[in-house]
């Protein structure tokens, strides 16, 4: 079964339903679904001996999952006590929204009784926030390293799921493709001012800026050298992957050298 659009489409209107709240709608922003690791994810989940209905759950509730760890991260870390009460109360309906969306997952994936599932996802959770730990301590002794965090703060869930379906090949390329998008989206904003908070806590110790973009930059471009000789070895079945990743890569490393180029 391959992955087309309109299946795209359609698990991430899904999603969507799932996680819309009139009240949260009103204070905080429309959450972000990323719609390459929901690609990647249905690739993986797609090439399994699993049911229709089961595949849909999987791939949803994985992406509820990454939904909530990405609201919690885009809690503002601020002790300003001239905040708007607006503001905090923003911050704390951000907050409850991630944990709204997780107990959607444990749900849906206790209404068909996968508690395997549970277990791995909670295990991917907990990895993924002892790595989260060690970015907002300062636990890293290098740039690279702390790029390196970052890349499996991105991937672990997914990783997680792949390796409980028994599918290495997308794991490996998954790992590298979640990556590479991430870090063009962060060399984006470095180019526009605007610093993730997870990046933002290296340019804030000890990091120039113009180092930051060129070794982001370095690690974009390795990535996608890795993943362009991967893709020539996936299996026939993911061949709509393959053709999207692709297509992807070509934009992909033209943006980010075109924004290189303007900064």
């Amino acid at each position: 079964m391959n992955t087309s659009t309109m299946e795209i489409r359609h698990l991430k209107a899904r999603i969507e339903d799932k996680i819309y709240h009139s009240y949260l709608k009103k204070y905080i922003p429309k959450p972000v679904i990323d719609e390459e690791k929901l690609i990647i994810l249905a690739a993986i989940i797609n090439n399994t001996h699993l049911s229709t209905i089961q595949k849909e759950q999987y791939i949803i509730t994985t992406m509820l999952v990454q939904v909530a760890l990405d609201t919690h991260e885009l809690v503002p870390v601020s002790n300003d006590p001239n905040e708007s009460n607006e503001l905090i109360l923003s911050k704390q309906l951000s907050v409850l929204a991630g944990d709204y969306f997780s107990g959607l997952y444990y749900l849906l994936l206790a209404e068909i009784e996968d508690f395997d599932l549970i277990h791995i996802l909670a295990s991917a959770i907990k990895e993924i926030n002892e790595n989260k730990m060690k970015l907002y301590y300062n636990e890293i002794n290098s740039l690279r390293d702390h790029i390196q965090i970052l890349g499996k703060i991105e991937s672990l869930l997914i990783l997680h799921v792949a390796d409980y379906v028994k599918d290495v090949t997308m794991a490996r390329i998954a790992e590298e493709w979640v990556m590479m998008n991430r870090l063009c989206q962060e060399k984006s904003k470095m180019n526009n001012n605007d610093f993730s908070s997870l990046l933002s806590k290296e340019l804030n110790v000890d990091t120039m800026y113009e180092t930051l973009l060129h070794t982001v930059d370095d690690v974009i471009k390795l990535n996608a050298i890795h993943v362009d000789k991967m893709l020539v070895k996936l299996p026939a079945s993911q061949v709509a992957f393959k053709v999207h990743a692709n297509v992807k890569l070509k934009a992909l490393l033209y943006n980010c050298t075109t924004i290189a180029e303007e900064g």
